[in-house]
């Protein structure tokens, strides 16, 4: 099965950098082996995707996930059933 792994471009400010999500809208297991893959730290995730630096997009990319807008991201989540609503949060 082809890996269904989506990252949003960085737009969120914290901790003096721009951040972005990973998600997968497949499986949170598909999403967990490739952020592992990639070396992500377990901290980074939040109940429905990976924060990630701006500076770790590339080497993202070049693992295989596919650079999406925050609109295009949020959308495949909820589609996919694996969204985490704010109120749950």
């Amino acid at each position: 099965m082809a890996v269904t792994v989506l990252v949003d471009v960085p737009m969120w400010p914290a901790h003096g950098r721009l951040w972005a999500h990973l998600v997968s809208d497949a499986s949170l297991e598909e999403l967990h082996a490739f952020a592992e893959r990639a070396g992500l730290p377990a901290r980074s995730f939040d109940l429905d995707h990976y924060d990630v630096p701006e500076e770790r997009i590339p080497a993202l990319t070049a693992l295989g996930a596919e650079s999406v807008s925050a609109h295009e991201l949020t959308r495949r989540l909820i589609a996919s059933g694996l969204r985490v609503k704010s109120r749950d949060r």
